[in-house]
């Protein structure tokens, strides 16, 4: 089965405010845009997002409308300790600071204007593995 394109799809109440905050601080420039709806692209990603706004009768199911739960949208990144430093100083609502755990992720969160949950990631030495550990 060939796959041509990819996209992740959010249904979100303000698709305005997701589409604004990812060009701004991640980078990602818009491709397309209608009422209720945007999808943008960023040269690295490999995929489109997507906003739909919440309520629309177009989103099929319609038993899946709504903000989803439980989800977060991953980059993995080359200096996540310059991206920190400068989505922080940008003003960026951080949600979980920078952490690294024992397998080699280092990562923070970030929410976007709707709550979207995004993560950045770069994989380093695992703490165990260094030679001062």
């Amino acid at each position: 089965m060939p796959i041509t394109e990819s996209a992740l799809s959010l249904n979100v109440p303000d698709v305005d405010a997701s589409a604004a905050w990812v060009k701004q601080h991640l980078g990602f420039r818009e491709v397309m845009a209608a009422d209720g709806f945007c999808s943008l692209a960023h040269p690295d990603a490999g995929f489109n997002l997507i906003y739909l706004r919440t309520g629309l009768s177009t989103f099929k199911p319609s038993s899946m409308a709504g903000q989803a739960t439980g989800l977060l949208v991953v980059f993995t990144v080359v200096d996540i300790d310059a991206d920190h430093a400068r989505l922080q100083a940008a003003g960026v609502d951080i949600v979980t600071p920078i952490e690294t755990e024992p397998w080699g992720e280092r990562y923070f969160q970030m929410a976007d204007p709707n709550g979207v949950v995004y993560q950045l990631v770069q994989w380093v030495t695992p703490p165990e593995e260094s030679p001062a550990g």
